[in-house]
């Protein structure tokens, strides 16, 4: 892993950092000239920009401003894109759908950026999905398709008992296990070390387990 930090998030329905995620990212992000964005709805451009300057918020509320804030989206040529990334502090691939968001990586040709560059590189709800080396598409294939490859793990968000997509995530995890993260969690990695803030549980062969080893998270 060549990233600084790693960081899975379900969501924050709140928009606002809970107190120990919000330390986690203080500690790791000293520099904070860039921050750019990665968008899951590439040609919605208003929504891109309320959003993007919405989530910039919560890193200011939490003191964590940055001089610059960007997003990548339809708008964004191949060229201003690996720039972006490559000049950036953070990269924070947004929520929203999954694969319009992987596609928009891949014509852009961001994934190899994303995978070499030392920054810290976050993710909400599809852009965590994006940021394993498979995605659980619990909407229309029902398979695994191929994402950024920044880490092994096979990432479910918004996790609640009876969820909808349970069953989508069963069938799934016949292949391989998924985590299955409630909103206001985390998974962090960093080097050879994972560590988890809030509720995370372990689903594999078609049983849930609440909690997870982070010895069986890889990055």
């Amino acid at each position: 892993m060549n990233a600084n930090l790693l960081g899975l998030f379900s969501g924050f329905p709140t928009h606002h950092f809970p107190d120990e995620i919000a330390l986690v990212l203080r500690e790791n992000l000293p520099r904070r000239e860039r921050l750019v964005f990665i968008s899951a709805w590439p040609e919605d451009d208003a929504r891109n920009d309320d959003d993007s300057d919405g989530m910039h918020e919560m890193f200011a509320e939490r003191g964590m401003p940055f001089a610059e804030h960007h997003v990548i989206d339809r708008r964004t040529s191949a060229a201003d894109a690996v720039r972006l990334a490559r000049e950036a502090d953070c990269v924070f691939l947004m929520g929203g759908d999954p694969p319009l968001q992987m596609a928009l990586i891949r014509d852009l040709g961001l994934a190899p950026e994303l995978r070499a560059i030392h920054a810290v590189i976050l993710g909400v709800s599809a852009g965590s999905m994006n940021m394993g080396r498979y995605v659980a598409d619990v909407w229309e294939s029902k398979a695994l398709y191929e994402g950024i490859g920044l880490t092994d793990i096979v990432m479910k968000g918004h996790y609640t008992k009876g969820a909808w997509f349970l069953p989508s995530l069963k069938e799934l995890s016949m292949t391989r296990p998924i985590v299955a993260m409630e909103d206001e969690s985390a998974i962090f990695l960093q080097g050879g070390a994972a560590w988890k803030i809030g509720n995370i549980h372990w689903i594999d062969k078609g049983k849930i387990r609440d909690g997870v080893s982070l010895d069986s998270l890889s990055a």
